[in-house]
């Protein structure tokens, strides 16, 4: 983690991804990393966002990118089937930018703003595009998500994807976090996802059929220091939607975690109530404890002062990926963006399968197969036998 922070040294990567075989079920998992190279991250947003800017008056095409072929991903000059998308966190970090990659590409879209984070007024505005809906949320509170659900059939008759990029962390020491930070973390982000599942799900059982999204973070399969409750809100976000998929296999349901990097912000903030400096994190004054510089609890403090400057990956890139993820036959379990993910994630990996391999000799030995069993109980009466001893069980008369 500490090494990454050095992150602007690390040379491009090229885009890759672990080959598989096509998997039409939920539980043959993968991961499909693709990196984003940096230097490819100095397009402008006006120009990402067009299908027809792929070629620059002075230079060669560039290459667009795309998710592996073994996710059978959807043509992006060809024709595709219009789908229906309900985004909840719509006007945050990698909404906004979502919202507008599926709209360019003449998908229909109900945008859900935050309640504390967007006006009536702002989500008005983006039914000026008659293929956009837009209305205000609090994912902790049922009966909200209900009514999303609700007016996008009235509005739609169907919906065929559900994304969810709402979030909320914390940063600060373990120790610093009171009760009602660390339960509004749960709520916000484990308890609205689970509202988001059980008022959607219905339907998607319905129709046979159903696409979720859910933006979970690198902070979901490791610890980070500074992100403690945050970590644990994603860790139970990953157990959910894993075990879903299991029980929702026979239904055509599927499902992927989209775990990005770092993620820089540059679509134009045009609404009237900006998002924060540090998008949908909170920093904590640290206590006289964790106060000093070089302090492990202000890693991650350090870590978004750093993505302030560098900001490495584009989420209008990203947004282009999770669009073409929502129209591909063979989604993976979870799509890594950007090489800080790929690197974190790979690095973990590589940890825990050392553990395993330094303590494996402490297992208990596996039991003899029933053959060496029947050999060794037999060898066992007979020596008892010759020494005068009664077997076990046996009674002498």
């Amino acid at each position: 983690l500490f090494r990454n922070e050095r992150a602007a040294t690390i040379a491009p990567l090229e885009t890759a991804s672990i080959p598989t075989a096509k998997r039409p079920r939920a539980y043959q998992q993968s991961y499909v990393e693709l990196v984003i190279p940096p230097s490819d991250c100095e397009t402008s947003a006006m120009d990402v966002c067009s299908e027809n800017s792929a070629t620059p008056a002075d230079g060669p095409s560039r290459v667009k990118l795309q998710l592996p072929a073994s996710c059978d991903p959807p043509q992006l000059d060809g024709e595709r089937k219009q789908l229906v998308w309900v985004v909840f966190g719509g006007t945050g970090h990698m909404g906004r930018s979502l919202v507008k990659s599926a709209l360019s590409k003449g998908d229909l879209v109900t945008s859900v703003g935050r309640v504390f984070e967007t006006t009536p007024e702002e989500m008005v505005a983006q039914q000026d595009n008659e293929n956009c809906l837009g209305m205000l949320c609090d994912v902790r509170a049922r009966d909200s998500v209900a009514r999303v659900i609700e007016r996008t059939l009235e509005r739609f008759q169907r919906f065929d994807v559900v994304a969810n990029c709402s979030g909320y962390g914390v940063i600060g020491a373990c120790e610093d976090q009171d009760e009602h930070e660390i339960r509004n973390q749960f709520e916000t982000n484990f308890m609205g996802t689970l509202n988001i599942i059980q008022a959607s799900l219905p339907y998607f059982r319905q129709q046979n059929g159903g696409r979720y999204l859910i933006f979970s973070s690198t902070s979901g399969a490791l610890g980070v220091p500074g992100l403690g409750p945050y970590c644990a809100t994603k860790y139970a976000v990953e157990g959910l939607i894993e075990a879903m998929l299991y029980e929702t296999d026979s239904f055509n349901v599927k499902a992927t975690l989209v775990e990005p990097g770092f993620v820089r912000r540059d679509e134009p903030d045009t609404l009237a109530t900006p998002l924060p400096t540090w998008g949908h994190f909170l920093i904590k004054p640290a206590s006289d404890a964790y106060a000093q510089a070089t302090s492990p609890a202000l890693h991650a403090k350090r870590m978004v002062q750093w993505l302030g400057d560098r900001q490495p990956t584009s989420a209008v890139k990203c947004a282009e990926l999770v669009w073409q993820l929502a129209h591909c036959s063979y989604p993976p379990l979870r799509l890594l963006l950007g090489s800080y993910a790929i690197e974190s994630i790979r690095d973990r990996l590589r940890s825990v399968t050392e553990e395993l391999e330094d303590w494996k000799h402490l297992n208990f030995p596996a039991p003899p197969d029933e053959g060496e069993g029947k050999e060794a109980q037999a060898d066992q009466d007979e020596s008892m036998a010759d020494s005068g001893q009664d077997a076990p069980g046996q009674v002498t008369a």
